[in-house]
């Protein structure tokens, strides 16, 4: 269930990011990059802050 909730939210924050680079500005898409270079960094280190908020909302596996 967190893993799904994760990917559900990198998506989500992807999407919007997109949407608002052509929208509104282009610098957006730095959010983007942010994103994927914390899916990234997880990937590699296996730690994930947004899996820690989750457990703090008490959001089991």
């Amino acid at each position: 269930m967190k893993q799904r909730m994760i990917r559900a939210l990198a998506g989500t924050f992807i999407l919007i990011s997109v949407v608002l680079a052509i929208t509104i500005n282009i610098n957006w898409l730095w959010f983007t990059a942010f994103v994927g270079a914390n899916l990234l960094q997880s990937s590699i280190t296996k730690w994930c802050l947004m899996e820690m908020i989750l457990e703090k909302f008490k959001i089991k596996d």
